[in-house]
């Protein structure tokens, strides 16, 4: 399959730059893959299609302040989008300036505090932060929050809470997992007085999600890697569900990333570690049987994910439904909802 395949035209102003007032105003499409069907609601509907004794699978990572400006000895502005921590006071990061950094280069952040480029890794420089504080709490004092490139603002005080979904705990990922950005306390309380259970895993998102495919094939195609822990609790908590008939449904594409990457073997069980899993279609998925996510990028892998799941040519005319409707799109945009059987919903 060409990479051509996953294209579709979205015109900019229905971009989402900013979030909407309450996380639950956004609007959701559901798609129904088996017949394609298509049905325009608002995001708290999501419990007319959530039944007893279904499960939601959501990702606790949470986003670092994770873009640094700063300057060389020779004065040449730099950008830093850390990638990933790699222990210790070690990273690996996109390095933008207007000459690609010496190895070693000395760059000096806003506030002083200096970092050296101590080498690379195909598009990524490996950093070493000098002191003794913790990368993470240094982030919060001299980082920015990582706005995706398609956002064309600064980031702000408020977006510190917003692009960060409620369920945001442990610290290391540099994109949010958008599809859970939809979720507020009290939606979640209502969904578990309906009887949906949820349990939690992890996957820190990397600044590789946002780069482009370079290849024409998706055979030719090599993934980032994001590093994930699915815990026993988790794979407990899916036993459970399809022991009482329930359905596994994920919320956004890491949950699915995670899930089916510890499943490679045919069973979930507890993994810890690296993934490049790259999901297209044909991929036989092993756990999940819905997803809630966002829409995404034209030919990104993304698109590739849900095609997978859905079809298609499903995903496309839903797409293609989403922009004559206006839908707003991307990390602060709306919703879609990916499961079998919601042509009609519960009473």
């Amino acid at each position: 399959m060409q990479v051509s395949d996953f294209n579709y035209e979205l015109p900019t102003h229905l971009i989402a730059s900013e979030p909407l007032p309450n996380r639950t105003d956004s609007r959701l499409l559901v798609l129904d893959p088996a017949t394609g069907r298509v049905t325009d609601r608002q995001f708290p509907a999501i419990r007319d299609y959530l039944q007893p004794g279904d499960l939601l699978v959501v990702n606790d990572t949470r986003v670092l302040p994770a873009r640094l400006y700063g300057h060389k000895a020779t004065g040449g502005h730099v950008e830093i989008l850390l990638e990933r921590l790699t222990g210790g006071r070690e990273a690996l990061a996109q390095v933008r300036a207007n000459k690609p950094p010496a190895i070693p280069t000395l760059i000096t952040l806003e506030g002083g505090l200096e970092v050296e480029v101590t080498g690379r890794e195909d598009d990524f420089f490996r950093l070493r932060f000098a002191g003794d504080e913790p990368l993470p709490a240094l982030l919060e004092r001299h980082g920015h929050m990582p706005l995706p490139p398609y956002i064309k603002r600064a980031d702000r005080p408020d977006d510190r809470q917003r692009y960060q979904t409620v369920f945001a705990e442990r610290p290391g990922a540099v994109a949010a997992p958008t599809a859970g950005l939809h979720f507020d306390q009290p939606l979640l309380a209502a969904l578990a007085e309906d009887g949906v259970e949820t349990a939690t895993l992890t996957l820190h998102v990397g600044a590789g999600t946002f780069q482009p495919i370079r290849t024409d094939s998706l055979e030719d195609h090599r993934m980032h890697a994001e590093w994930l822990s699915v815990p026993d609790s988790v794979c407990q908590a899916v036993a459970r569900t399809r022991a009482r008939g329930g359905r596994v449904v994920a919320v956004g594409t890491t949950v699915v990333r995670a899930l089916e990457s510890a499943a490679q073997t045919g069973e979930l069980q507890p993994f810890e570690g690296e993934t490049e899993i790259f999901i297209y279609p044909g991929f036989r998925f092993q756990v999940i049987d819905g997803l809630i996510t966002n829409f995404h990028l034209p030919g990104s892998t993304l698109v590739m994910l849900v095609s997978a799941l859905a079809g298609r040519e499903s995903i496309l005319a839903a797409y293609r439904h989403a922009v004559e409707s206006e839908y707003r799109f991307f990390s602060y945009g709306d919703a879609m909802l990916i499961m079998a059987g919601t042509g009609e919903v519960r009473s």
